[in-house]
């Protein structure tokens, strides 16, 4: 049985048949952005079976590094790893040094819907994070902080536990739907293709309709020889 990895790229192939033989300007539009569509899902594939993170438990550090950009003596940090379980929803700073540093010297402030994290005198400089419109709301009595070798642990307890957090920020959320096409490709990416090719035929006339039945059945020759070239 084909993994959803190969179901994308035989898709992806089928497009470009298809684009190469359309020639109406609606119809070759049409596959163009579902073609862009099937090349970003396999990149995100490709990524998540080579990046997948393990959970981390308390006394593990995460993978995630800081990438901090300098501002004056303020370094302001912009790369962060996360994670969460059923009541916690947990980001991971790492901050080479840290632990070194007094205590009252890592602050973190929680509001319902975010957080920030300022460190003072690190190795010269401050460091700090701000987090708005988290995804969902938070306790704010039940959020803390850990102090681990080179890494803040800021721990925000999840108002509605059991719960699933898909992004971190709401902002995070739009830009992602916004990426979404406008058809519903559903769970089943070649569900996408075949609605968008239905459509297609619906609504073209004959000669479009002949097009891509023409298509159709060569691309189906061509991956039955066996010659798919990926």
């Amino acid at each position: 049985m084909a993994s959803a990895l190969e179901e994308l790229q035989n898709d992806l192939e089928e497009v470009k048949v298809l684009l190469e033989k359309a020639t109406r300007k609606r119809v070759r539009d049409a596959l163009t952005a579902e073609k862009s569509k099937i090349e970003t899902e396999i990149k995100n594939k490709v990524q998540q079976k080579s990046q997948k993170k393990p959970e981390f438990l308390d006394n593990e550090k995460p993978a995630a590094l800081v990438a901090p950009t300098t501002t004056g003596y303020t370094v302001k940090i912009s790369n962060y790893g996360w994670d969460q379980s059923d009541k916690f929803v947990k980001i991971y700073i790492t901050l080479t040094g840290v632990h070194q540093v007094p205590a009252e010297n890592v602050q973190v402030h929680f509001t319902e819907r975010s957080f920030d994290l300022l460190v003072k005198n690190l190795n010269g400089k401050s460091y700090s994070m701000t987090v708005n419109n988290l995804l969902k709301p938070i306790s704010v009595e039940g959020s803390s902080k850990k102090i681990k070798t080179d890494t803040v642990l800021i721990l925000c307890r999840k108002k509605a536990e059991n719960t699933r957090w898909e992004y971190l920020t709401q902002v995070e959320k739009e830009c992602k739907e916004k990426e979404k096409p406008s058809y519903d490709a559903e769970t089943d990416p070649s569900e996408g293709l075949m609605n968008v090719l239905k459509k297609i035929y619906e609504d073209g006339d004959d000669d479009m309709k002949r097009t891509i039945n023409k298509a159709w059945v060569e691309s189906r020759e061509k991956q039955a020889k066996g010659d798919t070239e990926f």
